[in-house]
Formats: C-alpha cells, sequence, structure tokens
C-alpha cells in the first residue's frame, strides 16, 4: 500500500543546518524512545539513500514542511520550492511564513500560493517571541488562508513552546472555532494533549490531526489508532516525522495497527491528497 507521508525533513539545504541534523547525539536518543534504530540516510545525510528507504516502504511523496522558527531553525521558501521543483512527483512544498508583520505574512501567503505551495505552516511556540496559537497577531493569517482556502498546519504538541501551555489545546480551539472554513492541522497531534486533542477533533470538523512520531510507543497511543479507525479516519493523516524516525520502520510497524483496510487506505494516502489537492493519477497512484 502507498504512502504519502505529511511530515518529513529531507537532508537538504538549511535543514542540515537544523537539530533534526546538526544534533544527531539528540535526534538518535529520540529515535530509541520511539523504538526505532536511526536511518542510514540520517546518519549520511544521504537524500539518495532517502529516496532509495521510501522506495523500500512504499513512500510515494512526502511532505516537506518550511519553517520560520528561532530555536528551532529556519528554510526559506525559495529553498523548499527550488527542492520541489526539482522532485516535481516525489516531494510537495508546503510555506511558512513570518508573523511579525502582518502585512508581510499576508504578501508571504498571496506569494506561496501563486508558486503552487498546498499549505502553510506556523509555529507559534517556537518563534523568537513565542506565541500562543490564539494570539490575535496570527488571525490575519488565518482569516486570509480561509479565504484562500489553503490549509495551515500549526505545531501545536511535542517540544512546540518553552513550556507546556504553548501546546494547550484550549488555544487550537479557540482558533478553529473561530475560522470554521479553515481546514487546520494539529502536527504532532497535540501530544501529550491526546484527549483534549481529539475531543477538539470530534466537535470541530475542520481540524485534523497528525501526530506523527508522538503515535510511536508513547502514552496515548492507543487512542489516537482508536480515533483513526473510527470517527477521525477521513480526518487523520500518516506522517513519519523524519529523520526523528526512519521512512522505512515507521511505515513497517504503522502498517501493522490494528486499523481496518478501508480507513488505514484514507490514513495513509488518501487524506493527504484530499486535503493538499493531489492529483493521485499524476504521481502514479491508482484506484
Amino acid at each position: 500500500m502507498t504512502i504519502i507521508d505529511f511530515r518529513l525533513r529531507p537532508p537538504f539545504g538549511a535543514y542540515l543546518q537544523m537539530a533534526v541534523y546538526a544534533d544527531a547525539e539528540r535526534r538518535d536518543r529520540i529515535t530509541r524512545i520511539h523504538g526505532f534504530e536511526p536511518a542510514e540516510s540520517a546518519l549520511e545525510k544521504s537524500l539518495p539513500k532517502l529516496i532509495e528507504e521510501m522506495d523500500d516502504a512504499g513512500v510515494t511523496m512526502g511532505v516537506v514542511i518550511g519553517r520560520c522558527s528561532g530555536r528551532l531553525g529556519s528554510i526559506d521558501n525559495s529553498e523548499i520550492l527550488e527542492f520541489v521543483r526539482e522532485h516535481p512527483k516525489r516531494f510537495i512544498g508546503v510555506a511558512s511564513v513570518d508573523p511579525t508583520s502582518r502585512r508581510a505574512a499576508c504578501d508571504q501567503i498571496s506569494q506561496a500560493v501563486k508558486n503552487g505551495f498546498r499549505a502553510i505552516n506556523i509555529e507559534p511556540g517556537s518563534y523568537p517571541l513565542p506565541m500562543l496559537v490564539d494570539d490575535r497577531r496570527l488571525y490575519p493569517i488565518y482569516a486570509q488562508c480561509e479565504d484562500l482556502d489553503i490549509p495551515v498546519i500549526i505545531m501545536t504538541g511535542g517540544s512546540a513552546g518553552p513550556d507546556l501551555s504553548y501546546t494547550m489545546p484550549v488555544h487550537f480551539d479557540r482558533v478553529a472555532a473561530d475560522f470554521p472554513q479553515l481546514k487546520l492541522v494539529v502536527s504532532h497531534g497535540g501530544w501529550p494533549w491526546v484527549h483534549e486533542m481529539i475531543h477538539i477533533a470530534f466537535r470541530r470538523p475542520n481540524v485534523y490531526l497528525s501526530p506523527d512520531q508522538y503515535l510511536a510507543q508513547l502514552p496515548g497511543s492507543d487512542d489516537y489508532v482508536r480515533a483513526a479507525d473510527g470517527f477521525l479516519a477521513d480526518r487523520f493523516l500518516y506522517g513519519s516525522s523524519y529523520p526523528f524516525t526512519p521512512v522505512k520502520g515507521y511505515a513497517d510497524w504503522f502498517r501493522k495497527l490494528p486499523i481496518r483496510p478501508e480507513s488505514m487506505e484514507k490514513v495513509l494516502y488518501r487524506n493527504a491528497a484530499k486535503l493538499l489537492r493531489i492529483d493521485l493519477n499524476e504521481i502514479g497512484i491508482h484506484g
């Protein structure tokens, strides 16, 4: 079965200066916490090896997300755009925006849409001046994306902020309520607030969950899986969070989860394709 990996950071460009590659000891420690061994491609920082691993795992396409994230590092949209244009049927780009200037952020969104980006990524708690998800400075970004019908990916889980308050689900819930037509993806699934975030997705039909690495070997995993095979089957997104987990190892593990085939197909690729408007025939997926 094929896969669209919703969170995959290939070893190229400014990604190599981020902690995911520059601090290999920390990354590999986290990989082992999740129950995996580091991927050869990550250890060697090799894009060709990553593509081989994607082939072996059945990962047809990886979603490459831009960052403007202060302490976590940044990668410019132009670099993401160049990369996905070099690999047009293998990777798809998501743009990031700098929210410190309202006008500049709105201009970035408009330009991103013109350039073919399929979504906008923000990481409020990781900005140089951290913000909560419902910070009013972010509302022009949400409003423009809602008007343009482009999804917003929000990192609101894991270590997405200087302390735990920055991932508290109530802030996300307010945004989902204030922009009911805006499709919102919860990157890292809101972990560790698993029940709370699943509840928000239950009551807000514009919310998608992508727990990615936080689905593996951590408390709350079973609840994510039950949701993915239940009411969230149409709004649950597969992501490896590579290089924190190996592309193939994670895919092999995920396929064994107790999720019915009809739900598994949606989670692995159909939901992502619909959300990002990916033509499955164009990337070689039929049926």
